[in-house]
C-alpha cells in the first residue's frame, strides 16, 4: 500500500506523463522551424508594401499555394494563391491606389496565428482586426472583421489610445 506521500507524488506525475515526459518536447512548443513575432511582422509588412506599391505578386507570394481569404463583409471565401493575385490586382495592378497601414500585430509563436489591427483604404476606407494562420512561412488561412468608416485611425480609436 502506497502512503499520502507516494500517492501524491504519483497524481503529481500524471500531467508531466500526459504531456509527453522524457520526450524531449516541451508541451506547447512550436515546431522546429516555425515562425517568430518578427517573422511574423516582416510577412504581414511585405503584404502591405504589395498592395501599397500596387503590386499584386508581392503581397500573393506571402500566402501558400492553397490558402483561404475571408471577410466579414464578403460571404465569397477566395482560395489559392493564384486567386489572390487576381483579386489583389493581378498583373496590370488595381485601377486605383490601394493603403494598407498596421497599427499592431501580435503573434503567438506556439499556435502560428497571429492578429493585425489595421486601416485600409480603397474605395472607402476601413478599420479592421485579420486573424491569419501561418503554415510554412505563409499565410495559410486570413479572415478579417472590417468597419467601414470616414474616420482617419486617430479620431476612430478616440481616447482609446494605446
Amino acid at each position: 500500500m502506497m502512503s499520502c506521500c507516494q500517492v501524491g507524488l504519483v497524481i503529481g506525475c500524471i500531467p508531466t506523463l500526459l504531456a509527453g515526459c522524457g520526450s524531449g518536447i516541451e508541451r506547447g512548443a512550436a515546431a522546429p522551424g516555425a515562425v517568430t513575432s518578427a517573422d511574423f511582422r516582416r510577412l504581414m509588412e511585405t503584404v502591405a508594401r504589395g498592395w501599397n506599391s500596387n503590386d499584386a505578386r508581392l503581397s500573393a507570394n506571402c500566402f501558400t499555394a492553397d490558402a483561404l481569404y475571408s471577410s466579414r463583409s464578403n460571404p465569397r471565401i477566395r482560395q489559392g494563391q493564384n486567386a489572390l493575385f487576381e483579386f489583389f490586382g493581378g498583373t496590370p495592378g488595381r485601377p486605383r491606389p490601394m493603403h494598407m497601414e498596421w497599427h499592431h500585430l501580435a503573434f503567438d509563436e506556439k499556435a502560428q496565428i497571429g492578429f493585425g489591427e489595421y486601416t485600409f483604404t480603397y474605395d472607402v476606407r476601413t478599420h479592421g482586426i485579420v486573424i491569419v494562420r501561418i503554415a510554412g512561412a505563409h499565410i495559410a488561412n486570413w479572415r478579417e472583421y472590417e468597419h467601414a468608416s470616414p474616420l482617419d485611425w486617430e479620431a476612430m480609436v478616440g481616447g482609446n489610445r494605446f
